[in-house]
């Protein structure tokens, strides 16, 4: 039992080592000097602190704060919109029980089952020459946000059709037999019983979109409509002006809010991880 409790103690040191190195290594480097960054090895102090520089360096030289109301917009918004969609579809195939409701089910999960690459051509066709209500898709705060929104549906239908499997049928007939209609059991029984699930997909959902790469630099060119992640992109092309200190700088910056949301809603996260598992 000792030599187990060792074995444990000595490969958690090894996990931790694995986690930490990096990070300190790109701590240690965003603090440098873009001028000493050349000058000393990677993983040496720099002689003196310049995180702060670095970060209004970062922050000015690739227009983050456009880059970040942006994102915030498409994150928060197409979160919880994805969130209204896929818990009502959810509600729909569970409670409702709407004819060939598994094959629904079956047919919006498929979403998740292609690799994102092969939307990227047909998307952008689609961009280009579509409108909806007059609005332009392509390079359109209101195009991104409609991507964002329905391409978190599939994954957060699952995730919320499996908790609404676990709340007992007899509740939502009783509520129908005390007159209530269908919205207002969605409403009152089976959106407070899953908020935990909820959140876990605003979670999700919310730091899938602010990670987004690919379809923001696709789907957008303009620096006030693209999301953080394709500004912080740019950035770190311009290593010959800027230094790899100012694009690790920027980095840190898009890195703090998913850190913040994850750590302050953690415990509700991983309850509702248990619920829909």
């Amino acid at each position: 039992m000792k030599i187990a409790g060792i074995f444990r103690t000595i490969v958690l040191l090894i996990l931790g080592a694995a986690w930490i190195l990096p990070l300190y290594l790109f701590l240690i480097n965003a603090a440098t000097d873009p001028k000493e960054f050349g000058k000393k090895e990677k993983y040496q102090m720099p002689s003196s602190f310049a995180l702060w520089d670095n970060m209004r360096s970062a922050w000015e030289t690739a227009h983050l704060g456009q880059a970040v109301f942006s994102t915030v917009f498409y994150a928060v918004a197409g979160a919880i919109l994805a969130c209204l969609f896929s818990g009502l579809a959810a509600y729909a195939i569970v409670s409702l029980r709407v004819r060939w409701g598994f094959f629904w089910f079956v047919l919006i999960y498929a979403g998740t089952i292609f690799p994102f690459q092969m939307y990227l051509s047909p998307l952008y066709s689609m961009f280009i020459n579509w409108e909806i209500f007059g609005f332009s898709l392509y390079n359109t705060h209101v195009g991104l946000l409609v991507l964002y929104t329905a391409i978190a549906i599939p994954f957060a239908t699952f995730v919320i059709r499996n908790h609404f499997t676990s709340i007992p049928h007899e509740i939502t007939e009783a509520a129908r037999l005390d007159g209530s209609s269908a919205m207002r059991v969605f409403a009152t029984i089976f959106v407070p019983l899953s908020m935990n699930a909820f959140a876990t997909i605003f979670i999700l959902q919310f730091t899938w979109i602010w990670n987004d790469l690919l379809f923001g630099l696709t789907l957008s060119r303009s620096d006030n409509i693209r999301p953080i992640m394709t500004a912080l992109a740019a950035l770190q092309g311009q290593y010959a002006s800027s230094g790899p200190p100012i694009a690790l700088a920027g980095a840190l910056i898009v890195s703090i809010p998913t850190f913040v949301l994850f750590f302050a809603v953690q415990r509700l996260f991983e309850r509702g991880l248990r619920v829909t598992a």
